[in-house]
């Protein structure tokens, strides 16, 4: 029986989760791979994600049954002639763009619309590149697909199928619809979070008041601010019409906030936060998404060299692995506390029981 071969160009954080992703998930299928950095390459064929390392514009990507596009967006338009000449009847083709306008009309100039299916894992995080990729980014989260109208059911059928097998969740979108939805729950929060920082660091003071007690709440919603600028600069740059749409209503919302707060109205106000309150609840629990659910506790520990230690190895012990750990300082926590962060809901469960036993105050959030 042949194996499965796969073709990345473009080992990023995105090309490189994914990658991850298969090898765990699908150790007997072979990886080939290009990056423009020979470095991510090499660190790739170290760890044993990559079995091929590919030159630029390699003739071994026609052995592939996917190529995944995972490079960035100009790059990928400009593979597009030498892999319509390159690839085998029966490939498929894909990208991981958050933007799907452009790829498929440069996809339909070129006559691929029979290979070419868009892809769009809604996962990722403010860190960036091949170091910061994981087998499990992609997992639970919602992986949109964006068919061309000549993609074929069956392959249709074995992408879906792959996506599944990696422990994403598939949704079959068209490109347009995916550009809008994704304009909303994608693009607006990036420039929201920008902007938000922007005017705390316009409003500061010389001494950085405002910096300095930044609370958890601000950090949390202005995370995404740290993302690559260079690659959100691009997406607003490709999905101009339906950024400015939603951005209308948005200003829209803002304009009438301003309204309700200038004219003390507490009845209006009290709808505002109640109606956004009922929305956001009920939103789904499921780990999935841009924004992933948190498997957290705090805990109470004594000051002292090798607390956190202590806890680290009673966890080790029992088999629990850690995501991050840290000390968090805010207005709940009066005295601080430790914040650990768990994979699952089972590990933060088990590390809870485990913590509880050797008398240390956990909290839940």
């Amino acid at each position: 029986m042949e194996t499965t071969t796969i073709g990345f160009i473009g080992l990023g954080l995105i090309g490189g989760s994914i990658a991850k992703a298969i090898r765990k998930f699908h150790p007997d299928w072979q990886i080939l791979a290009y990056n423009r950095t020979k470095d991510v390459l090499e660190d790739a064929v170290f760890d044993g994600i990559v079995d091929i390392a590919c030159t630029e514009r390699d003739s071994r990507f026609a052995l592939c049954d996917y190529i995944f596009l995972c490079a960035t967006v100009d790059y990928n338009l400009e593979c597009l002639p030498w892999l319509k000449e390159t690839i085998r009847p029966g490939c498929i083709l894909t990208d991981v763009g958050s933007v799907k306008g452009e790829i498929h009309k440069k996809v339909t100039e070129l006559g691929l619309e029979e290979s070419f299916i868009g892809g769009h894992p809604m996962a990722g995080s403010e860190k960036t590149g091949y170091e910061n990729s994981t087998d499990h980014l992609i997992e639970n989260a919602y992986y949109i697909l964006t068919p061309s109208e000549e993609a074929g059911l069956d392959k249709i059928g074995k992408y879906t199928e792959l996506v599944t097998s990696i422990g994403a969740l598939p949704m079959i979108l068209t490109w347009e619809e995916h550009d809008y939805i994704t304009a909303s729950v994608s693009h607006l929060p990036h420039i929201v979070a920008a902007s938000l920082v922007n005017v705390v660091k316009k409003l500061d003071s010389p001494q950085e008041y405002m910096k300095t007690i930044a609370a958890g709440g601000f950090k949390d919603i202005t995370r995404i601010a740290s993302s690559s600028p260079h690659m959100w600069q691009q997406i607003c740059l490709e999905n101009p019409e339906n950024i400015s749409k939603v951005l209308d209503e948005y200003i829209r919302l803002i304009v009438q906030a301003k309204y309700l707060v200038d004219q003390k109205d507490a009845d209006g106000l009290y709808q505002m936060f109640d109606d956004s309150r009922e929305y956001r609840n009920s939103f789904s629990d499921s780990p999935s998404g841009p924004l992933k659910k948190e498997f957290s506790l705090y805990c109470d520990i004594v000051d002292e060299t090798g607390a956190i230690a202590t806890i680290a190895t009673i966890l080790s012990m029992n088999g629990i692995s850690i995501k991050n750990i840290g000390i968090l300082h805010n207005r709940e926590f009066e005295d601080g506390v430790l914040k650990i962060n768990f994979y699952d809901e089972s590990a933060q469960k088990n590390a809870a029981e485990q913590l509880a036993k050797r008398n240390y105050i956990i909290y839940e959030r």
